[in-house]
């Protein structure tokens, strides 16, 4: 009977295997390619930064904490960098996100999705869709699935869409609540 409710649970709640796109590893050294130190420092936030990230960027990160990887290379910061989750209907996406020190991106990947997403960011992704972040910043809102909406289906769009979210929550917590490390 377990086993019937725990299947029944599964179908309701679509859950599908996370499967890894590109190691993390690889994406720090991939978007931060001039670091040669890297420093892990985890931004605790308040209620009070909660709802300002929240008016900020309609997000709040689970456990109320934002992790920031500062690469440098001999005691200089070379930038900055977040993984960011998004919640989608078919499983989460993990995205890296590179920062300058003025706070526009300068590279972006996808980490991690389902087995049943992979197809559409993969294609997605062959559609151009990382090129479209170079430069967004808090006065450039992110926008590469409108940039390769003609390019592809509605799911691979749909995903782009999920990207421009984790975008634009790492810009707004970047801005927000980065200070690089002293």
């Amino acid at each position: 009977m377990t086993l019937f409710l725990l299947a029944g649970l599964t179908t309701l709640l679509h859950i599908t295997p996370t499967v890894v796109i590109v190691k993390r590893e690889d994406a720090v050294r991939r978007l931060l390619p001039d670091a040669t130190q890297f420093t892990e420092r985890d931004v605790r936030l308040s209620s009070a930064d909660s709802h300002r990230l929240a008016d900020a960027a309609n997000w709040s990160p689970s456990e109320g904490v934002v992790t920031f990887f500062t690469g440098a290379q001999n005691g200089r910061v070379v930038g900055a960098l977040t993984f960011i989750r998004v919640d989608t209907p078919h499983g989460p996406i993990e995205v890296a996100v590179a920062l300058t020190a003025a706070g526009a991106v300068s590279g972006v990947a996808v980490t991690k999705s389902t087995t049943e997403t992979k197809p559409w960011v993969l294609e997605a992704l062959r559609a151009g869709l990382l090129d479209q972040y170079a430069g967004t910043g808090p006065d450039k809102a992110p926008n590469g699935a409108a940039a390769i909406r003609s390019k592809v289906g509605a799911l691979p769009a749909f995903i782009a869409g999920e990207v421009d979210k984790a975008v634009a929550r790492a810009v707004a917590a970047y801005r927000l609540f980065y200070r690089p490390s002293a």
